[in-house]
Parts: structure tokens; sequence; C-alpha cells
């Protein structure tokens, strides 16, 4: 194939052994679950713990490199720089910045993201060391939430018009748009506190991306890029359908946007990596087409993937399935229904706020 982007079914995972729950209950608790499948792990035997120094070393930002270097080899070495670093951080003033002590820390080869003051780098040791004596659940619930790993994420809504005001009540608009809008805001301040809390000096970026409509009757769907209001670092970034005769100029309803996601996606790509400067640390979809372009632009990428499902349009038409062939022409639900399959089975974790979805 000569395309971007070909159809591929990996029935691996049906023979694979990875954790599945089993019970109702753990609905909705699919991080409390994972970690206790893997505190478990961790504490088969001294070995299992190697890819959590993996991991430690795996972080960096712009070429600067974050929790461990390279010259941290082994647990036993990771163990001695610890247990140092517990013994100086004790014989200082808890408040003492990390700046004061960023030195010392190299010294023993330990980077930036431990935390902003004695106290909290003090907390973020001790909990890998306990982590690392006998892993728990809880510890490394903990212990994870306090590594920096988001700097960069792309929201998508590709959809309808999507702008600050103006909009509401035109077609394709209404609470996603607010949703949206009010969760950028939210997920700024967190990422603002984290960063802080972590002892770093970096500039998040969050962008929703969104479609480029050249006739934008009277809305800002027409500008490229726009502040979000209330918020720093977030921006909506605007990019237009397009085919092989040139850009889609008007707005078309949200059940005919199928054709235009595999090349809307690589138009996005190159777009965010413009104005991020950077692959996104996290990328979000929101409804059936952003959840496809998020799962071709997570796949293309190799960025961790979250689902909206805001609604499925399977249990919102609950006869579509049975009277397929008498919607499909003018809804196309054979690609939205595929959609949500591949998105929901591509993505790394679904955010819902029903049982049903």
């Amino acid at each position: 194939s000569n395309s971007n982007f070909v159809l591929e079914l990996d029935f691996e995972p049906f023979n694979a052994s990875f954790p599945r729950p089993s019970m109702s209950k753990s609905i909705g608790n699919g991080v409390q679950f994972l970690n206790r499948h893997l505190s478990s792990k961790l504490f088969q035997d001294k070995e299992s713990l190697y890819p959590l120094l993996n991991f430690l070393k795996a972080h960096n930002y712009k070429g600067t490199t974050m929790m461990l270097n390279d010259r941290i080899q082994s647990l036993r070495g990771l163990q001695s720089s610890l247990r140092k670093a517990e013994e100086y951080l004790l014989s200082v003033p808890q408040d003492t910045p990390y700046s004061e002590f960023n030195h010392r820390f190299q010294e023993l080869d330990l980077e930036k993201g431990w935390g902003d003051t004695a106290k909290r780098v003090l907390d973020t040791l001790h909990l890998l060391l306990d982590l690392l004596e006998a892993p728990d659940p809880a510890n490394l619930e903990k212990f994870l939430g306090t590594i920096p790993m988001m700097f960069n994420v792309v929201i998508l809504s590709p959809h309808g018009y999507f702008a600050q005001s103006n909009v509401l009540g035109y077609p394709d608009t209404g609470g996603q748009v607010v949703y949206i809008l009010d969760q950028v805001r939210a997920l700024e301040n967190e990422m603002l506190l984290r960063i802080k809390q972590q002892g770093l000096d970096i500039t998040p970026k969050i962008l929703i991306v969104t479609r480029l409509l050249p006739d934008a009757a009277g809305t800002t769907c027409g500008q490229r890029l726009e502040k979000v209001i209330g918020t720093e670092h977030t921006d909506i970034i605007r990019v237009p359908f397009r085919n092989e005769n040139g850009i889609l100029r008007k707005w078309i309803s949200r059940f005919d946007v199928w054709p235009y996601l595999e090349t809307y996606t690589e138009d996005v790509s190159s777009e965010i990596m413009k104005e991020m400067q950077a692959k996104p640390d996290l990328i979000i979809g929101n409804y059936s087409d952003g959840n496809l372009v998020a799962t071709l632009l997570a796949h293309k990428l190799g960025v961790t993937q979250c689902t909206i499902a805001h609604a499925l349009e399977k249990t919102k038409y609950p006869n579509s399935d049975i009277y397929l062939d008498k919607f499909d022409s003018q809804y196309h639900f054979s690609c939205q229904f595929t959609a949500d399959l591949i998105a929901m089975n591509h993505t790394d974790f679904i955010i819902t706020s029903t049982f049903q979805e």
C-alpha cells in the first residue's frame, strides 16, 4: 500500500498474559489494579527491580537529564546514592531549596526532578527506598505520581466550530467545547504545580487541536492560533481539512469527516512539532473522530494515548447497527463504530463518565 496508514490487526493480545480485571468492581480502578500487579512483579526478586532503575534513567527534557544519570548502573549503586543523599538532607534545614544542594546531588549521580525543597526531595527518596526494600501498590502509585513526565500535551477535537465565543449552538458544538476549555485550565494549573514541586524550571505547553474553517461564519475558527483565556501556556491550534482538490473551506457534519482524517493526521503532526519543538508527552482524543486521529498520531509518534469516550454512538443510537443499511449512507455509522473500536483497543487508558461506556 502507498498509504501512510495501513490497518494492522494484532492477534497476539489474545494469547498474552497481561493482567485482566475479572470483577466489575475493578472498572474505574484500573490504576490501582495495575499498581497491585506491578508491585507484585517487582517483589519477585532483585532482578525484577531493574525496569524501575531503567525507567528512572529514561527521563530527560530537551537534553536536560532528570532523576538519575547514566553513571548509576546497578540497584546497589542506586541504593548507595540514595542513602548518602538521605544522610545529607537530614543535616540541612527542611526548607532548603534544591538549587543549594544541586551540586552535591550531581556528585551522587542524582539529577533534578526529586523535588523543590530538602523536605520534598527527602519524601521522594524515602518512597523509592521503601519500594526497593519492599514494593507495595500504594507507595508505587505515590512515587510514580512524583516523577516528572508531563510537559507537552495535545488534545484533539477536530470536528465542529471550536472557539471560545460565538460558537455555542452552532452545529456540533456545545458540551464538548465547554468541557475541553475547563479541562485545559485545570490541567495547566496541575502541570505548573507539579513542575514547581519537582524543582524544575520548565514551561509546559498544551495545544487543543481542532479544524480550521476558512469560511468561519463570524467566529475565530479561521485563525490558526488562539490563546485560551485564563491560561498562560495553552493555545487552540487549527488545521484545515484537505483532499486532492485542496482545502475544505466550509463546515461539514461530524458524520462526514471520515475521508479527511488520515491526511489531517499528517498535517497535525507537522504543525504540533513546529509549535512545540518537541514530541508531546500525552495525546488526548475526544469523540470518535478525535480519538481516531489521536490513535494514528500516538502510533506514528510513539506517545502515550488517552481516549475520552464522551458518547459512543452505538449506545446513543441503539438500533443503528440493526438498521445499518438504512442509516449508513447518511450517518456512516460503520466508519464511526470502527473508529471507536480501533481507538478503544489501541489507547493506553480511557476516561469515561458511565459504566456503560
